[in-house]
């Protein structure tokens, strides 16, 4: 992958967690599907997941900075 498609995966995969994590969408659709006792659980996967999620953007944009500055 180039750096800029690694860029743009990791910003998309960092906004799609931030909405779930911010929003109740993951919480509706959970219980839409009759997995609603999931949801307890999100928080242990949805907040390291952005974490590590938006420190893979800050390393992905300042490569790709870097490496198309020229």
């Amino acid at each position: 992958m180039t750096p800029k498609n690694t860029f743009i995966a990791s910003l998309i995969g960092t906004v799609v967690v931030a909405l779930c994590c911010f929003t109740p969408v993951l919480v509706i659709v959970l219980s839409a599907l009759g997995l609603a006792v999931w949801v307890g659980y999100l928080d242990m996967v949805l907040l390291p997941l952005l974490g590590i999620l938006i420190a893979l953007t800050v390393v992905t944009y300042r490569r790709h900075r870097r490496c198309c500055a020229k």
